[in-house]
C-alpha cells in the first residue's frame, strides 16, 4: 500500500467510533449540532420535500430529530423509519420518540452498506449521514433498491473545506503542531465528512448506485458553533477533522493542548457576533436523485 494512503474496507471502525466516543461528544454538543445543521437539512427538504402519505427512510438518523421532522411532514397516513449503525444513537432516538408520542415512526440499528432493506420506501433522506460510508456505492445502491420506482433520494453533505472556513481554520491550527499519528487506539469516523464534497465524485457515486435525475444545489448558510468563543473552541476540539487528529493522539499531546486551544481561539475570533455567539459561514450540497421509474 502506498505510504500515507489509508484504505477503509468496511464500516466496522466507523461504527465503533459513532457508538463510542463520538456518541458521547454528539450528545454533549447536541444543541450546537442540531441547531447548526437544522437549516441545512430544512433547506434541502424544501427543495425536494416528501409528499403527505410517503413512506420515508432517514439514513444515518443519529438521535432521530430529522426522523421526527419527516414523520410530521408525511402525516398519519405516512411513516418515517430512521436507521443508524450506532446502537446508542438509536436507543436515544427511540426513547425520545416515545416521549414525543409520535405513532408513525420507527427506528432500527442497521449498516446500510451490508444490510439491504426488507421494506419499500417512497423517499429517502440523509442529513450528513452518507459521507461516512466506507463503500458509498454499495450503500446507496441498497437505498436505491429499497425505493419504489420514481422514489426520491434527498441528502445533505458538506462541500469542500475551503468553503467551510471554521473547520478549515481549525484543521490548519492543529496541523501546525500535529500530523496524524501512525498508531492510535482511537477509532476513526470513516472516510470523513468531506468524502462527498466534490460534485463530480458524488455524482459518479450516485450514477454507479443506479440513480437518475441527479441534481446538486449549493447551500451557503450560517452555522452556529458556540454560545461564546470558549464553547466554539471546545466544540472544534471535540468534533470535526481537527478534533479527530487530537482524539487519535489522546493523552500523548496534553502538554501542547493549551497552545492549540489558544491558537484556535484566535483563529475563530473573526466569527464572534455582536451578541457574543460564534456563527461561521458553512456550505453544503443539497443533492436529489431518483430511482428509475
Amino acid at each position: 500500500m502506498q505510504a500515507g494512503v489509508r484504505v477503509v474496507e468496511d464500516n466496522a471502525e466507523a461504527t465503533e467510533a459513532w457508538n463510542g466516543p463520538l456518541f458521547e461528544i454528539w450528545l454533549k454538543y447536541r444543541g450546537l449540532t442540531a441547531e447548526g445543521l437544522r437549516e441545512h437539512g430544512d433547506s434541502a427538504i424544501r427543495l425536494a420535500p416528501p409528499a403527505v402519505g410517503d413512506r420515508v427512510l432517514d439514513i444515518g438518523c443519529g438521535l432521530g430529530d430529522t426522523t421526527q421532522r419527516l414523520a410530521e411532514m408525511v402525516g398519519s397516513d405516512g411513516s418515517a423509519h430512521g436507521v443508524d449503525v450506532a446502537e446508542r444513537m438509536i436507543a436515544t432516538a427511540v426513547e425520545q420518540a416515545l416521549e414525543s408520542g409520535a405513532k408513525n415512526l420507527t427506528f432500527a440499528v442497521q449498516d446500510v452498506e451490508t444490510q439491504p432493506f426488507d421494506q419499500e420506501f417512497d423517499y429517502a433522506f440523509s442529513r450528513m449521514g452518507t459521507m461516512f460510508f466506507a463503500n458509498p456505492v454499495v450503500a446507496l445502491r441498497n437505498v436505491r433498491q429499497a425505493l419504489a420506482p420514481g422514489g426520491v433520494l434527498n441528502m445533505v453533505v458538506w462541500r469542500r473545506k475551503l468553503d467551510n472556513d471554521m473547520m478549515h481554520r481549525a484543521e490548519g491550527v492543529v496541523a501546525e503542531y500535529l500530523d496524524e499519528p501512525e498508531e492510535s487506539e482511537a477509532p476513526r469516523c470513516g472516510p470523513g465528512p468531506f468524502s462527498m464534497a466534490n460534485a463530480d465524485t458524488v455524482t459518479d457515486v450516485l450514477v454507479h448506485a443506479g440513480f437518475e435525475e441527479i441534481q446538486l444545489a449549493r447551500q451557503d448558510l450560517p452555522y452556529k458553533v458556540g454560545g461564546d468563543l470558549d464553547q466554539a473552541v471546545e466544540f472544534n476540539m471535540a468534533i470535526g477533522p481537527a478534533a479527530e487528529v487530537l482524539r487519535m493522539w489522546g493523552e500523548r499531546i496534553d502538554e501542547i493542548r493549551p497552545k492549540i486551544k489558544s491558537d484556535l481561539r484566535e483563529a475563530l475570533s473573526d466569527f464572534v457576533q455582536a451578541d457574543g455567539t460564534v456563527v461561521a459561514p458553512a456550505s453544503t450540497w443539497a443533492i436529489s436523485a431518483c430511482s428509475p421509474g
